[in-house]
């Protein structure tokens, strides 16, 4: 192997490979906020005719329901309007009207923000426009006609139906269980450094390869165009958060 040849393949084996996310307890704040504030929120349960409306609507074939998104396999279905966010609920609820299918890659993309937008973003990590999916502007029209075929309920004020202290008592509780986490950090940040230094040797000071500089790495290999060392895209569907 020519030294070329083993430059390469050390690019090669670095944008094949990469450390899963470390997660931190720091780290779950959105999860938690999240999980406040759906507890909270009513879930209205449909009748099979409103879900045959909702199909009807989205152009979907029963058999084989899609991702209202990007028309993949559906796997899950998404609140069009988010429940969260700035860390507080925005009155939405769950109900057919405020509910679509959608795959796994679409759902963690949008997230908390606005269907529309995210829908035509380019820079949005995996939205329908940044995978290159053809058919945007008509599935649009489609949850536009959606969201005209059911007004979303909405509560529009959290406080005044339960009270100023239950509301504020509920949040500080939030408050504390993240003050909470972050100090399990500093304790679990301390013991992992104690659990590093018993590794041997050998193991320590891996450097990860940052995920910038591993696209960069497949990109510059990708352009040189080496059929003896070809390239496998990455895997669709990416691990859920």
């Amino acid at each position: 192997m020519t030294p070329s040849d083993s430059a390469l393949q050390r690019k090669l084996l670095l944008a094949a490979f990469q450390m899963p996310a470390v997660a931190t307890l720091v780290s779950r704040k959105s999860s938690i906020t999240n999980a406040f504030v759906n507890t909270l929120i009513p879930q209205i349960v449909p009748s099979l005719e409103e879900i045959e409306q909702a199909l009807k609507i989205l152009g979907m074939d029963l058999a084989d329901v899609r991702c209202a998104y990007c028309g993949d396999k559906m796997t899950e279905w998404d609140h069009l309007r988010p429940l969260v966010v700035k860390q507080r609920p925005t009155g939405y609820i769950s109900e057919i009207g405020n509910l679509v299918p959608a795959c796994g890659k679409c759902n963690q993309s949008k997230g908390n923000s606005s269907w529309r937008e995210w829908m035509v973003s380019t820079t949005a990590r995996h939205s329908p426009s940044a995978r290159g999916k053809k058919d945007v502007a008509e599935r649009i029209g489609r949850l536009e006609a959606y969201e005209r075929w059911r007004p979303p309920t909405k509560i529009h004020d959290f406080e005044a139906i339960l009270g100023t202290e239950e509301w504020a008592a509920y949040w500080r509780a939030w408050e504390k269980i993240n003050a909470d986490l972050r100090e399990c950090q500093k304790v679990a940040d301390d013991l992992r450094a104690k659990i590093e230094k018993a590794l041997p040797q050998q193991l320590r000071g891996v450097v990860v390869i940052p995920v910038d500089l591993r696209t960069s790495l497949v990109n510059v290999v990708r352009e040189n165009d080496f059929p003896a060392l070809p390239l496998q895209d990455e895997p669709e569907d990416s691990s859920p958060i």
